[in-house]
């Protein structure tokens, strides 16, 4: 089999029938590297299961893999490289200001597009036939912190931290809008809403605006570098965790939080989030094959939702291309624009809206434990770590 050294890397499956390709597009370098490589190796064994249980239609699945670097341009890169590859299928990818120049390529060449970690909720109103979503979306998020995350806590003071890119403003823009009725009310204040630089390496300023505000709860909506240097500097100006309630968004994964600011300055600290791997082998069993194969190929299963959804994309294809017999992406598409359950993922169910979001997602608090592990928030148990 050709190799492409360039930009292209094909991933080797048995010579038996001619292979389907699919794409795949994520941040395998950049700020959000980490994310890019769960991803793939997630998805690399989500190719290796349908492939050993007889592949699609008969024919086993090649990925065709390329980098985004986490950049609009990275994206649009990365896309134009897979589409003049012949992928009529693509996985991909993380990071919505990313997603948005690369769908509107896949649209243009009807390339049926999932994207796993992507959830700025316009991603999906700009009319698309082409384009789906495994994850949540932002505003089911905001709708979750405000509704369940303030009254767990009795928070009355509310700060809300962003950093301008699609993804964090939408979240936080959303929190906005879920909290005017009860600003509007009285019940709540909101001390502080603001936005950091990304990849600014001090940020002290805005962390003592925030310690001045006074918060009962802060939300950090942005992403886990910033995120991580943001708990950092905060307990070493004397913010206390337990007096504000830290909480983060969906794109601060605990495990690598820990690792770059520290144990002592994360405990303590959750993140909204929906259902991490680990948390799913009781109740799906792709789940709990998915979680035996990953570690018994890659060690400890990751902590990233994104990941799983990547991985369940390639079971929707798979699922998808079975039940419609055909490789043709629009009859795909119009199968799973239908509403129908197309099968059972990793994660539960598999079915979308005919604007392409994934439907039922849910979600739920997670804390960083004295291990430094990601846990689901249980005020009996872990109380003590947010002054409880």
């Amino acid at each position: 089999m050709r190799a492409f050294i360039c930009g292209l890397v094909l991933v080797a499956v048995s010579a038996w029938a001619q292979p389907i390709l699919i794409g795949f597009q994520g941040p395998l370098t950049g700020p959000w590297a980490v994310e890019g490589d769960w991803a793939l190796k997630s998805v690399q064994i989500a190719v290796e299961i349908v492939n050993a249980r007889g592949g699609i239609l008969g024919r086993p699945i090649q990925l065709v893999v390329e980098d985004d670097g986490g950049t609009p341009k990275g994206g649009t890169l990365a896309a134009q490289k897979l589409i003049a590859a012949g992928v009529k299928f693509v996985v991909g990818t993380y990071g919505s200001m990313v997603c948005m120049p690369s769908s509107e390529l896949y649209e243009e060449e009807g390339v049926l597009h999932i994207n796993y970690g992507c959830t700025r909720v316009d991603l999906s109103a700009r009319g698309f036939g082409y384009y789906f979503r495994t994850s949540g979306r932002d505003d089911s998020q905001a709708r979750f912190f405000v509704e369940y995350v303030i009254p767990l806590f009795g928070a009355k003071r509310i700060a809300v931290m962003h950093d301008n890119t699609a993804y964090a403003l939408g979240v936080a823009e959303d929190v906005l809008r879920y909290l005017k009725p009860l600003l509007d009310a009285g019940e709540v204040q909101l001390v502080y809403y603001d936005a950091i630089m990304p990849g600014e390496r001090d940020h002290t300023p805005a962390l003592t605006a925030l310690r001045d505000a006074n918060p009962d709860i802060w939300y950090y909506t942005g992403y886990y570098p910033e995120w991580a240097l943001l708990l950092r500097q905060g307990k070493d100006l004397g913010l206390d965790w337990k007096k504000i309630k830290a909480v983060g968004s969906n794109a601060c994964p605990i495990s690598e939080t820990v690792k770059i600011a520290g144990l002592d300055a994360v405990v303590g600290a959750m993140i909204t989030q929906e259902p991490l791997p680990a948390f799913l082998v009781e109740k799906y069993p792709l789940a709990k094959e998915f979680v035996a194969a990953y570690e018994a190929k890659f060690g400890p299963i990751h902590d990233s939702p994104w990941a799983t959804y990547a991985a369940d994309a390639i079971f929707t294809l798979a699922f998808a291309i079975e039940a419609t017999k055909s490789l043709d992406p629009a009859v795909v598409a119009r199968y799973l624009r239908s509403g129908k359950v197309v099968g059972e993922g990793i994660t539960g169910p598999l079915s979308f809206s005919p604007e392409g979001d994934r439907l039922g997602v849910p979600y739920m608090l997670l804390i960083c434990d004295e291990k430094g592990e990601s846990a689901r928030f249980d005020p009996a148990v872990h109380g003590h770590l947010v002054g409880l």
